[in-house]
């Protein structure tokens, strides 16, 4: 019964103490960064005293606000006279600088920030920014508008830990702190966590047979190599993706009706993964596929991008619903790609970062000529094209020929009318009505049958369509020239201000930006002047940001934790220089995707154990230096179909139409129209993975929802982990674990007929992957039993039982 009792509790408690986005957390973690800091013998501006002015003092003396004269996101307003005679900042003389005597003020009603605005600073950040201003008070860029230089790669104490640069990063940071990586992983943890790092699936008991047998060095690089070349890799990290980019296949509103043709462009992100289509590549077919000199019918579906969002059909001020669809690209576009928040210029000026307002109306003069709503462009291939024309013809040939042969005989008969009739008949309706009445008298028998047959041979052909041309959801412009592109006051549709001409941030204005003078078949080319822009190696931004996204899906949290948000609001990287050199090494590497998951996976840092240390759980309890590896539960769709596979349901099956998995009444009576938008699959099809079940904004799946799968509105960068009593109840009194927790039990029993201990066994192995000790093994045999002797179920049932209690273990849904 103590197993049973892990189980039961495992969702609701133990996992408690494992989430890493709680408010907690991320207070500790600046605090033991801060304490780290505190020992430095150089302050460093970006580092070190940017990230408390931004959080701190820029809301009223930043970009925005510049209260009593006093601006602190450029040096020389800080350094300068205020309206008080004083000087905020004073290089060299922290105790002559009014801004160190004001943040340490131990009166409420003259300390800042002012009551209402947030607690005062710390002791550590005042002893920071004394310091800094002792030592010069030196600005500098902000870190991340600067382009990443490959800095040099060092040297730490044990060099026999490093495998490869990540390590010598990671282990000199450790060295400073006077701290040692975690031991290594035990081999099955480590498979199991490149598993579904890669694939999203566990290994099969087969797979690690195999791997505890090889003991060859490249044991590990050789299941490396075989799970980056699987095609289940797409289909994990496409799931990464769909949630920046706020995928969804329904518009959203009180319809929330379906966007046709939308999973293509799922299957077009899975597709462009498993081939390691460079990523510089993926940016521009996105958000400019097609701009392209010679777009393909992939390189359109790629713009389906644009058409994810939310969409109002009916809205009731249709312009600025136009404009609310622009920000949604210019929102998500800004943080997917670059990092960086434009949207917030929206009414007015950042109020952190250097973006005043005219640049976000610059950056939506790109995207201002799109059409507004779900566009569907023909992706067919040339040879389809043609067959479809020479098709369209050729019924539209038999259709004209039908149409002479009976107006040939309706001739015939209009010449028997007389004057007053033939006047009559130039109404067509009663031309078609006199004719009906005169036929029978002018046509003989024979003719009569045969204009009745061809009558309705030419219904039948006009009423016969033809099968489609491939479509995909997709951008289309409204012609060759973008219409001109104003201010708006507060993001008012109706409160035009100054004309702009399309731009990018001029934080981050570097590299050359070449726009078209004119467009060309029908679209004005800004989209893709941009997007190449973006994919520039010059841009300070494009790759830092997604190699700490691929850093953040590996070991659980990115180097700069706010992984959209690389502005001053943001969080500071905690290994600026590792940053950097994986962004010059991504770019060097052709931008492969595939390739920095393997130097990623490949080195000591990744390969570390979970357990704690005492001496680094005092030093550094967040775990912000990497000297071990985080533990994490699985997401929602690992949880899914880790079950799926385990029954042996899982239907591998890829790519096509979504799927829609049976929900319960009450559901489906959640939704904005309830019962509507929710087709039945078969069942074999409702077993596919995760990533292929339909996304419906005003209707998610209940299980991924309580395991937090994302909100479709916005992209999400982030997921929180969450520990909440709905996730066990659907884990121990769904319908879906009833019956899938039933077919574990007919797997045991057929792939392993010959007693219990042969099941319990298996059971263990397919949900976890280890073999149990002999003690283990009768436990759960002995609770098999009292399940059957104590509440009379019959031996089939109390299999079932305990295939449900082991779908529950935190074993099966936490990796170690």
């Amino acid at each position: 019964m103590e197993r049973l009792r892990f189980a039961l509790v495992a969702l609701s408690c133990c996992a408690a103490g494992l989430s890493t986005t709680s408010a907690a957390t991320a207070e500790a973690a600046e605090k033991s960064d801060a304490d780290q800091k505190a020992d430095a013998a150089k302050v460093d501006f970006t580092r070190h005293i940017q990230p408390i002015l931004a959080k701190r003092c820029f809301k009223c003396h930043g970009p925005a606000e510049s209260e009593a004269g006093l601006r602190l996101d450029q040096r020389e307003a800080a350094v300068a006279e205020l309206e008080s005679g004083e000087a905020a900042i004073v290089p060299g003389k922290a105790d002559a600088s009014a801004l160190l005597h004001r943040i340490a003020e131990s009166d409420a009603d003259l300390r800042m920030p002012p009551e209402g605005e947030g607690k005062p600073l710390s002791a550590e950040e005042i002893a920071t920014i004394r310091r800094w201003i002792e030592q010069g008070a030196e600005w500098s860029q902000h870190w991340a508008f600067t382009a990443p230089t490959r800095p040099n790669v060092p040297k730490p104490r044990d060099a026999g830990w490093v495998r490869n640069p990540i390590d010598a990063f990671i282990l000199s940071r450790l060295d400073g702190a006077e701290l040692k990586p975690a031991p290594p992983a035990n081999k099955l943890a480590l498979l199991r966590r490149a598993y579904y790092d890669l694939v999203g699936l566990p290994p099969t008991p087969e797979d690690v047979d195999a791997f505890l047998a090889d003991d060859s060095e490249n044991a590990y690089e050789k299941v490396i190599d075989r799970l980056l070349d699987s095609p289940h890799y797409g289909e994990k990290w496409a799931r990464q993706w769909l949630d920046l980019v706020r995928y969804a296949e329904t518009n959203g509103y009180e319809r929330d009706n379906p966007k046709d043709n939308v999973w293509k462009y799922r299957d077009y992100v899975i597709a462009a993964f498993n081939e390691d289509k460079p990523y510089d590549r993926f940016v521009i077919e996105q958000l400019a596929g097609d701009e392209l000199d010679e777009p393909t019918a992939e390189s359109i579906t790629a713009t389906g991008y644009y058409r994810l969002g939310l969409w109002d059909d009916e809205p009731v001020d249709g312009e600025q619903a136009f404009y609310d669809g622009l920000d949604d690209v210019i929102v998500t576009s800004s943080e997917a790609f670059l990092g960086l928040t434009v949207g917030c210029a929206r009414c007015h000026d950042h109020k952190l970062d250097p973006i005043p307002q005219t640049d976000y109306y610059r950056m939506q003069a790109f995207f201002a000529n799109l059409q507004h709503g779900n566009t569907q462009r023909d992706v067919g291939t040339e040879e389809a094209r043609k067959k479809h024309a020479e098709l369209e013809r050729e019924h539209g040939e038999a259709l004209k020929r039908l149409r002479e042969q009976i107006a040939s005989i309706e001739n015939r008969i209009y010449e028997t009318f007389s004057n007053p009739e033939k006047e009559d008949a130039k109404d067509d309706r009663v031309r078609r009505e006199m004719i009906a009445e005169r036929r029978g008298r002018v046509l003989a028998k024979d003719e009569l049958r045969e204009y009745l047959a061809l009558k309705e041979e030419e219904q039948r052909a006009s009423r016969t369509k033809l099968p489609p041309l491939d479509k995909a959801l997709a951008a289309q412009e409204k012609g060759d020239r973008a219409p001109d592109t104003f201010v708006l006051a507060r993001g008012n549709a109706h409160a035009k201000g100054d004309k702009v001409e399309p731009g990018v941030p001029q934080a981050i204005a570097v590299g050359k930006l070449e726009l078209p003078d004119v467009g060309r078949n029908g679209s004005s080319g800004r989209r893709l002047a941009l997007a190449r822009w973006i994919a520039s190696p010059e841009n300070p931004m494009t790759a830092r940001v997604m190699v700490n996204r691929l850093w953040q899906f590996h070991f659980g949290r990115g180097i700069v934790r706010s992984s959209s948000d690389f502005g001053y609001q943001g969080t500071p990287p905690t290994h600026g220089d590792l940053l950097d050199w994986l962004a010059a090494e991504f770019v060097d590497r052709g931008w492969s995707m595939k390739s920095m998951h393997k130097l990623i996976m490949m080195s000591s840092a990744y390969r570390m154990s979970s357990a704690g240390d005492e001496a680094a759980l005092t030093k550094d309890p967040t775990n912000e230096l990497f000297w071990r590896f985080d533990m994490r539960r699985l997401t929602a769709e690992e949880v899914r179909d880790s079950i799926l596979a385990a029954s042996g349901e899982l239907n591998s099956k890829m790519y096509g139409p979504s799927v829609f998995p049976p929900l319960p009444a009450e559901v489906l009576a959640t939704a904005s129209r309830p019962g509507a938008g929710w087709n039945k699959s078969s069942p074999e099809e409702a077993a596919r993975r995760s990533i292929y079940v339909h996304v419906k904004r005003s209707l998610r799946h209940p299980m991924l929802q309580s395991f937090d799968a994302p909100d479709t509105d916005t992209g999400c960068a982030v997921r929180v982990s969450t520990t909440v009593p709905t996730q066990a109840l659907s884990m121990l009194n769904s319908r879906f674990m009833g019956e899938q927790a039933g077919e574990l039990a007919k797997r045991l029993t057929a792939e392993r007929p010959n007693g219990l201990p042969a099941k319990v066994i298996h059971a263990i192995r397919v949900t976890t992957g280890r073999t149990p000790d002999d003690r283990e093994v009768n436990d759960d045999i002995k609770f098999i039993e009292a399940l059957q002797a104590d509440e009379g179920l019959t031996a089939e049932h109390a299999l079932r039982h305990y295939c449900l209690m082991i779908l529950n273990t935190n074993e099966f849904v936490y990796l170690d």
